[in-house]
């Protein structure tokens, strides 16, 4: 099964909830590349034998890895950490998601600005560019296992929103306006 994203509504309601728009807007993996998003489908039941994530792995830099798992039963301040999840920010470096079992929604900003929500479920890489805003919560199920991938020594400071000025917003902007039209390789 394909990742699935979408724009989403505006509304307050629980932010574990789909949020689709009345009619539902889905957004393709193309749109998502356009905005620097890259996404591999893998198989999750093979993670520690699987050719095709060291592949990705070896050819992205990802040296570092480690498992999370998010659910109440597992962390501390679950409802605190998921608010904290849940605020719009960036980062200096990629984040690089895995996900094992269960599933989560990544939240993205558009060219526009408008929000996109990326369901993420067993088997979904994917690679979110240095400086997009974005945000992340669990779905109904409340469990998610991901392997986080990072290159070198992890590194994992947020940078709430407003970050206009943070280096690399200004890098992820200048590749917005830069790349218009150029292909990336995933999916």
């Amino acid at each position: 099964m394909a990742l699935e994203a979408w724009f989403m509504d505006e509304s307050s309601q629980d932010q574990r909830l789909p949020h689709h728009r009345n009619p539902k807007q889905f957004v393709s993996l193309d749109q998502l590349a356009e905005l620097g998003v890259l996404y591999w489908r893998l198989n999750p039941k093979n993670y520690e034998n699987d050719e095709e994530l060291q592949k990705v792995r070896e050819a992205r830099g990802y040296s570092y890895m480690d498992l999370l798992d998010l659910c109440p039963e597992k962390v501390t301040n679950y409802e605190e950490k998921l608010k904290n999840f849940y605020t719009e920010h960036i980062h200096a470096d990629e984040e690089i998601r895995y996900c094992l079992e269960g599933s989560g929604y990544f939240d993205v900003r558009d060219k526009s600005d408008q929000w996109i929500r990326i369901w993420i479920k067993a088997g979904d890489l994917i690679v979110l560019p240095a400086g997009i805003y974005h945000r992340f919560t669990l779905d109904t199920s409340n469990y998610v296992k991901l392997m986080r991938l990072f290159v070198g020594e992890p590194v994992w400071m947020a940078y709430n929103r407003p970050q206009e000025d943070h280096p690399a917003r200004k890098e992820y902007i200048k590749g917005l306006t830069d790349q218009a039209g150029v292909p990336l390789e995933a999916h």
